[in-house]
């Protein structure tokens, strides 16, 4: 307690009280910054046959069908991530001259990008033409009134508001993507269940976009609409370093907290009502056209969930009824090490060791073939208990220095498209508390120099990464016709997201 109160004074256990960080984990948060990043040690990717299984197409009607079921029951909901900013998405634009190749790029495929019409509206406001300013190679003013604030401000909205696809005269969003995909998911006559965490300054805007289509699109897909929205608790902000090993404060001397990054969204997805939670990034979405293989897919990977809890919750019944059968724990510790890939010791296990490890979240996620895109990835991961488990690892997670570990990250053949089914309740209909299978040494310590000087900030672990690490994690190979995103506005010109 000493070394605690050395660290945080009065004034400070004020303000993290206040802002509902308990003094345990500011403290646990400092030890973590001082001590640096923590490695995990892949043992080898995760690949078809070695942790991760491929869906045949026999399986497919019967997977449709259990999740049909659950989705007339309204038991599916979709949780979406969507408080980041769009500020990257234009950095091609942002930092280039007029005579590069990509603005050369933007002049001459203008006509194709979804938001074009309003960048003519605004532009006709302010006594410009598009097709002038275009003409004449006007960079300068074509940005402007594309990313700031007396013009469309797209550098500061968040990407799920931006004009993704048109059709016609009809512009859609990605937010409006994700309701309609919702939407068809389930079918008509059916809730479309959403929950999309946005930032705060960005609440108003999400609800007052969802009040302006939720009447056309619920007459369209005969569904009605179910939207929450949530923000990051400031209570999951995490402290920063100073290069004195002290906490990192601002001009005030206050402690200087910072977004804890996605792994902080935990919190959210625990708050959810649903038997089935289907997690996707905001820009993975496509135009209608095109949206067979996203709701296929979906489908089964939740069918397949629903399949593999079943048989969960029936386990878990068996072994507290019975628990010296040992047929039940025969049929645990098969489905345990044949289903789950779980890596099981050599020993016969007991019905409270079986237990144990079953009673825990599950999760399906599916994997894309590595085709050049940016994510972390399925490895196999040897834990600082020496047991082996299925997860999914960032870069930032891996000593890239040591030549094995970066020849093994390197291997990897297929990728996190982040596209998954998950089930948060136990048998009984209780939530799980998702706290308990955190890795919290799966954290991320970075240094970036702040007015000249080194400091250390600190990250959760990631929300499908080290923060669902001691879930039940099943890999499913998706084809790679299921990942779209829109990282640079150029993606929004690839076929995919043009009519």
């Amino acid at each position: 307690m000493e070394e605690l109160l050395s660290d945080f004074p009065p004034a400070d256990l004020t303000q993290l009280a206040l802002h509902g960080i308990p003094a345990a984990e500011a403290e646990r948060q400092l030890m973590q910054l001082r001590g640096g990043q923590q490695w995990l040690c892949l043992e080898r990717p995760c690949t078809v046959g070695d942790g991760i299984r491929q869906i045949p197409v026999d399986l497919h009607e019967v997977l449709q069908e259990r999740f049909a079921l659950a989705a007339g029951d309204g038991l599916v909901a979709r949780f979406v991530p969507a408080s980041g900013a769009a500020t990257r998405m234009f950095q091609p634009l942002q930092t280039a001259s007029g005579d590069g190749g990509e603005p050369r790029r933007f002049l001459a495929e203008l006509d194709r990008f979804p938001f074009t019409p309003a960048l003519a509206a605004t532009l006709s406001r302010t006594g410009h033409a598009l097709e002038a300013a275009r003409r004449r190679a006007d960079l300068a003013t074509l940005r402007a009134a594309l990313l700031e604030a007396h013009g469309l401000d797209y550098a500061r909205l968040p990407k799920g508001l931006l004009a993704f696809h048109r059709a016609g005269d009809e512009v859609r969003t990605a937010f409006v993507e994700h309701l309609a995909e919702a939407a068809q998911l389930v079918g008509a006559g059916h809730p479309a269940r959403l929950h999309f965490t946005v930032s705060p300054e960005h609440l108003p805007l999400f609800e007052r976009h969802l009040a302006e289509w939720r009447g056309e699109l619920e007459r369209c897909y005969g569904a009605s609409f179910e939207v929450l929205f949530s923000i990051q608790d400031p209570a999951t902000d995490t402290l920063a370093l100073a290069s004195d090993q002290a906490p990192l404060r601002d001009a005030d001397g206050r402690l200087l907290l910072r977004p804890g990054g996605h792994g902080a969204l935990l919190t959210n997805l625990a708050a959810l009502d649903a038997e089935v939670v289907l997690i996707r990034n905001i820009d993975n979405v496509v135009p209608d056209a095109r949206k067979g293989d996203n709701l296929l897919w979906d489908r089964l990977l939740g069918g397949l969930l629903l399949e593999l809890v079943d048989v969960q919750r029936a386990l878990l019944e068996q072994l507290q009824r019975t628990p010296g059968d040992a047929a039940v724990r025969r049929w645990g510790t098969l489905f345990l090490r044949g289903e789950l890939g779980v890596n099981l010791p050599d020993h016969d296990l007991t019905s409270v060791e079986l237990t144990v490890l079953l009673d825990r979240p599950l999760r399906v996620c599916g994997m894309v073939k590595n085709s050049g895109e940016p994510g972390g990835g399925p490895f196999w991961v040897r834990g600082r208990d020496g047991a082996l488990s299925r997860q999914i690892v960032e870069s930032s997670q891996v000593d890239r220095d040591d030549p094995e570990q970066a020849a093994t990250l390197a291997a990897a053949t297929h990728f996190n498209p982040v596209d998954m089914a998950c089930c948060l309740r136990d048998g009984s209909g209780y939530r799980y508390d998702l706290a308990r299978f955190i890795d919290h040494a799966a954290a991320i310590v970075t240094t970036k120099v702040q007015s000249g000087q080194p400091i250390r900030i600190l990250e959760r672990p990631g929300l499908w990464n080290g923060a669902m690490a001691g879930w039940l994690t099943v890999f499913v190979e998706l084809p790679a016709s299921t990942f779209n995103p829109v990282k640079t506005v150029f993606d929004l010109l690839r076929p995919a997201h043009q009519p």
